[in-house]
């Protein structure tokens, strides 16, 4: 090939590089979010099958779907998978699955903290200091694990005291009803159908350890930096949505009935809620010290039982950005408590 012939291929390839170089990113219009059955997280589905999240997307040009994923952990492996733009979980499982995986993820709305509907259950027993000896079924290295190390340490235990069963969430109510299993920690609506079982005792539970299990929507931190109309639309489609919960009966019995219980079931899920029905109280939340403090504890955590990836040599291998400052190392960030697009609401913005 001569080098005219030559000249003549690499202009073009030149021209498309140095327009791809300088051409801004351009921007989605069609988004997924998964979500998975838990009182704080119900308001997502009824939302989706309101309008209201459609309305919203309506607002800003977009598409944004919402799938229900009936096992908790499988909805976070997905969304790290990048089959999702967001979804809902723990701000331990935030840090321990997707952050540990390497995708860059931000807490977009953080909507409630547990205040005690997570709990550690025994069969025919009443105190937490029972539980010696037993096999508790969980999620292993789930929120689950961690109120249950929380709890042991508080009677003077650790995991070394009882022989952890990895259970699935979708699977936890028919397996404590088993004869041979004795002792499960889990989180709502689970917790209440078990309590409603012969011989079932709550013997601990994250009303003892308030504000440190968190309850979030993260977003992939990419797709929100490129695409901020889709935090806008999900924040102000949340809000809309818990103004439903707080005034709207029907609202209430719709949600209630979608997580397996009725008004009164769903009203004392909702009463070991600290639900943030309003964006001051979720954006004063998150600017808090505390929370900075409180994920130097998860990360601890979690790096004790291997959960930050076979490169961590310590706690602060991952970044933790909130508004107090980083956990962890500034240089390898992860995992983004950002409190702006809740601000632009509190502020009349969106």
């Amino acid at each position: 090939m001569t080098s005219s012939l030559l000249r003549a291929f690499a202009a073009p390839l030149i021209a498309l590089a140095l327009f791809s170089a300088s051409s801004p990113v351009l921007a989605k219009d069609k988004f997924k979010v998964c979500w998975s059955i838990y009182v704080g997280w119900m308001p997502w589905g009824y939302g989706d099958q309101a309008g209201i999240i459609k309305k919203w997307a309506k607002k800003y040009n977009l598409d944004i779907e919402v799938v229900q994923i009936n096992d908790y952990v499988e909805s976070i492996n997905q969304y790290t998978a990048g089959s999702f733009d967001g979804c809902t979980m723990t701000n331990m499982d935030a840090l321990t699955i997707p952050a540990a995986g390497g995708v860059d993820s931000t807490a977009l709305i953080v909507g409630d903290f547990s205040n005690g509907n997570d709990a550690v259950i025994l069969k025919g027993k009443t105190a937490l200091k029972d539980i010696k000896g037993q096999k508790v079924n969980l999620v292993e290295m789930s929120v689950s694990h961690y109120l249950l190390a929380r709890g042991l340490e508080t009677v003077g235990m650790s995991e070394k005291d009882v022989k952890v069963v990895n259970t699935s969430d979708a699977d936890m109510v028919a397996t404590y009803g088993t004869k041979d299993v004795t002792a499960v920690t889990t989180w709502n609506p689970l917790v209440s159908e078990i309590l409603a079982m012969p011989g079932a005792k709550k013997v601990f539970d994250s009303s003892q350890i308030p504000g440190e299990i968190i309850d979030l929507m993260v977003v992939n931190t990419k797709t929100l930096k490129e695409n901020p109309n889709f935090g806008k639309a999900l924040v102000g489609a949340w809000y809309e949505i818990l103004g439903k919960l707080a005034t709207d009966k029907a609202a209430k019995e719709q949600m209630a009935k979608a997580s397996g219980t009725d008004v009164a079931g769903f009203d004392s899920q909702l009463a070991s809620t600290k639900l943030f029905y309003k964006p001051d109280e979720a954006v004063k939340f998150t600017k808090s010290a505390e929370l900075k403090k409180t994920m130097e504890y998860v990360a601890k955590f979690s790096f004790d039982h291997g959960l930050l990836g076979q490169g961590a040599k310590d706690s602060a291998f991952i970044g933790v950005e909130t508004p107090a400052g980083i956990y962890g190392d500034s240089k390898n960030v992860k995992l983004r408590f950002d409190p702006s697009v809740m601000q632009m609401a509190l502020d009349g913005k969106l």
